[in-house]
């Protein structure tokens, strides 16, 4: 049986409540989600969670929830978040987690655009932000808290948490019925995109989008009975979503909340997971963490982890160019691996990573290759939030250094005429959230999704990614411009978190370079500078030498068109907050381009 026709086997006919029912009933007592690693953290076993989930389920189903109506949830990574998606998917509504760096505006536009007809809130914070929005929606039935004492008691409005998952959790015969009742082509959630082009759309996902992408990963890359994860990232995120909530009911995986992303490292090394999944900037920050950690060491030490490293190196870049690695070579690496390569992984809690995977954007081919040279290697994956997450995958027998994999089985991708990235198959969204109820198509007569995303496809059948569509850069000469690539390279030092190229309609290109709020003050100390201010390093001389020779290095490897003859540094730091980056991460190059109007104006006078 060919690895697609496997994986159809298994995704037929299951629903992510079945699956949920599976779990409960096959492993009652196997962990399936934790709170934290501290002195007050919780375990809810499969049984448990299956309980708890049924309990607020009769809550809402006595509000008066019903299949095809919108769930929003504006909460932390705690527990509940869980419980309250899985008890709106069993009614059959569509449960949709909102960014928590939403302003009220943004909040606005999607509670009027999804028509709730229940809004689940963590607390104050929250309440804050949402009071405008909620007496303005009209099919509003009820509002959520799970700190009730945050909520106004003379609204009837408002309803607690607590009040509404009544008494002792458990399962009974209309939560079996509703179980049943789940189809795998029902619409199962809804996932906003960020709107780095304009308005946010609601991605509407199937309960088969959802199982063949979680399904496909463990086909693709295997990891060990019920494996240990990490839960960090938004909800609101599509890799979050699949990683943290669908992959492990697919799986009978255990799943740790870190609520708070500052505890990440702890939080790995007291999990030591079986998967990983980083956008890039996470893998520079502990690419950093171990760059400082390998230089603290010294003498036969540090001669020992060159010596290794030199050879996870060359493993990793026979295998990037899919030559055979020699037997002795290979043993040789495994010995090397054992006692010097795995305890450093160890010190970030990967040690025992099986499946370690960046994505959502391009990551430095620096970083990959310092990763690897630890024996971590990174694997890049490609996808949207219309095609589940991943599309493509990189696997340990077929990636290639700055690719992003093949596509994965079940799914086709087509390169079209414009060089514009086209996908169909299993994971591809039904469409779009109308505002009236309804969805409107994604793809094409022919089930084409239009990704918005410039690539290629190598004689291997590994897709590189160039560029977003409606980011190249067209100068005045008319030159056709790819900004990720000069930004990756201008990316790799780690002074700079940051890096905006500029050209379209200009005479040449130009680069805004923002400071690594973390990487620029370690560098000042390291070199004895008296200041880790970000402002005053942005001024500094020895900073504005350092990215001066960056700068001059990157466009070495650069066509004429595409070099930098001016950049800027800026001290930042950006964040979703500030607008300069959306909330996984992404540019938003219009508010860029905005905000630092002036200072892109003065690089061409």
């Amino acid at each position: 049986m060919s690895t697609a026709d496997a994986i159809r086997h298994d995704v037929d006919g299951k629903t992510i409540p079945g699956l949920l029912r599976r779990n409960a009933r096959s492993f009652p007592e196997h962990p399936a989600l934790t709170s934290g690693i501290d002195a007050e953290a919780s375990t809810w076993t499969w049984s448990q969670l299956r309980a708890e989930v049924a309990a607020l389920t009769r809550g809402l189903s006595a509000l008066g929830l019903r299949s095809g109506d919108r769930v929003l949830i504006a909460m932390s990574r705690r527990p509940e978040h869980w419980v309250a998606d899985l008890a709106a998917i069993h009614v059959g509504a569509l449960p949709c987690t909102t960014y928590d760096t939403l302003s009220t505006e943004q909040i606005r536009f999607i509670a009027g655009h999804s028509s709730p007809a229940l809004i689940v809130l963590e607390g104050a914070e929250q309440l804050d932000r949402w009071r405008p929005v909620l007496h303005a929606s009209p099919g509003l039935r009820a509002v959520v808290v799970l700190d009730a004492a945050s909520a106004p008691s003379s609204d009837p409005l408002f309803v607690s948490y607590a009040e509404l998952r009544g008494g002792a959790a458990g399962v009974d015969a209309a939560f079996e019925e509703l179980t049943d009742a789940a189809t795998p082509e029902r619409p199962l959630t809804v996932v906003y995109t960020s709107g780095t082009t304009g308005e946010p759309k609601g991605v509407v996902l199937s309960h088969r989008n959802v199982i063949h992408e979680s399904t496909m990963q463990d086909h693709l890359v295997p990891v060990p009975e019920h494996p240990r994860s990490v839960s960090y990232l938004p909800l609101a995120h599509i890799a979050e979503r699949v990683l943290g909530i669908y992959m492990p009911i697919c799986n009978a995986g255990h799943v740790t909340i870190c609520p708070d992303q500052a505890q990440l490292l702890p939080t790995l090394v007291a999990v030591r997971p079986h998967g990983f999944f980083g956008v890039p900037r996470v893998w520079e920050k502990l690419a950093d963490g171990l760059s400082a950690r390998l230089a603290a060491l010294g003498g036969d030490e540090a001669a020992a982890v060159e010596r290794a490293r030199e050879v996870a190196l060359e493993v990793f870049r026979l295998r990037s160019a899919d030559q055979e690695v020699p037997a002795d070579l290979l043993t040789r690496y495994a010995e090397l691996d054992r006692a010097v390569l795995r305890p450093i992984r160890a010190a970030i809690g990967l040690d025992e990573c099986h499946r370690a995977v960046s994505g959502a954007a391009p990551i430095p081919t620096s970083v990959l290759e310092f990763l690897a040279g630890l024996g971590l290697v990174v694997h890049e994956v490609w996808g949207l939030s219309e095609t589940t997450g991943a599309a493509t995958v990189s696997t340990p027998e077929a990636f290639a250094l700055g690719g992003v994999g093949r596509p994965a089985p079940g799914v086709e991708v087509a390169v079209a005429p414009d060089g514009e990235l086209l996908v169909r198959g299993a994971v591809v969204s039904p469409g779009y959230l109308d505002a009236d109820g309804g969805i409107e198509p994604a793809t094409d007569t022919d089930g084409w999704l239009a990704t918005g995303d410039i690539g290629v496809v190598d004689e291997r059948g590994i897709v590189t990614i160039t560029d977003r569509k409606k980011d190249l850069l067209i100068t005045a000469g008319g030159k056709n411009i790819a900004p990720s690539g000069i930004e990756s390279l201008l990316r790799a030092h780690r002074l700079v978190a940051h890096a905006v190229a500029i050209g379209d309609r200009r005479r040449y290109v130009t680069a805004l370079l923002v400071l690594d709020e973390d990487g620029a003050p370690a560098w000042a100390k390291a070199r004895g500078l008296d200041t880790a201010d970000l402002d005053d390093l942005a001024l500094h001389p020895d900073v504005r030498a350092e990215l001066d020779a960056l700068v001059a290095s990157a466009n070495a490897r650069l066509a004429r068109v595409e070099q930098v003859k001016q950049h800027r540094v800026i001290a930042g730091p950006w964040t979703a907050e500030s607008g300069e980056l959306t909330p996984k991460l992404s540019l938003r190059r219009a508010v860029v381009h905005d905000t630092y109007a002036d200072l892109i104006d003065e690089m061409y006078r």
